[in-house]
C-alpha cells in the first residue's frame, strides 16, 4: 500500500448505543503510524460526596460534530504527522464504568498522537455543545464543563 492512499480520515459519531474501544481504535490504525492514542472517559459512581447513578448527555447534534470537525483541522495544523482522528461521544444514559466519550489518534511516533488526543479531549470540554446531567440516588445536576468558554464569561 503507497501512502497516498491512506488519506488521513476523520471519524466523528455521536450515538446513543454503547461506545467500542476496539471499534473506535481500528478506524485509525494505518501502517504508517507507530502510535495509536486513546482517551476514554468514563462514568464514575460518585461525584463530590454523592453518588451517581447514571449520567444524561444531551447534544446540539449538528453544530457539535461542526465543532469537532473544526478540532481534527486544528489537530492537523498543530501536529501535521497525525495520520487519522476519532471522537465519538455517547448522547442519552451512560451507566457507571461505561464510556462517555472515546477519542483516538495515530501517528508515526508516540508524542505526536499524545500530544494531539490530549488537546482533543480539552477542547471537546471547552467548545462543544454536548451537555451533561448527574443523577444521584434523590437528586440530578446539570453540569457546566469548567473549561466551556461560555462557562466562564461573565454573568
Amino acid at each position: 500500500m503507497d501512502e497516498s492512499e491512506d488519506v488521513p480520515k476523520d471519524f466523528i459519531k455521536l450515538k446513543s448505543e454503547k461506545l467500542s474501544v476496539d471499534e473506535v481504535s481500528e478506524l485509525v490504525i494505518s501502517p504508517y503510524c507507530g502510535a495509536v492514542s486513546l482517551f476514554i472517559g468514563t462514568t464514575r459512581n460518585n461525584v463530590e460526596g454523592k453518588k451517581v447513578i447514571h449520567l444524561e448527555y444531551e447534544a446540539y447534534t449538528s453544530m457539535a460534530e461542526t465543532e469537532v470537525k473544526k478540532i481534527c483541522r486544528d489537530v492537523r495544523q498543530k501536529w501535521p504527522s497525525v495520520k487519522h482522528i476519532a471522537v465519538h461521544h455517547r448522547l442519552g444514559v451512560v451507566p457507571i464504568t461505561e464510556a462517555s466519550v472515546i477519542i483516538a489518534v495515530s501517528s508515526p511516533h508516540r508524542a505526536e498522537s499524545l500530544e494531539a488526543v490530549t488537546y482533543c479531549i480539552n477542547t471537546l470540554k471547552a467548545s462543544v455543545p454536548i451537555w451533561k446531567k448527574e443523577i444521584y440516588e434523590d437528586e440530578y445536576s446539570w453540569k457546566e464543563n469548567k473549561e466551556c468558554f461560555w462557562a466562564n464569561s461573565e454573568k
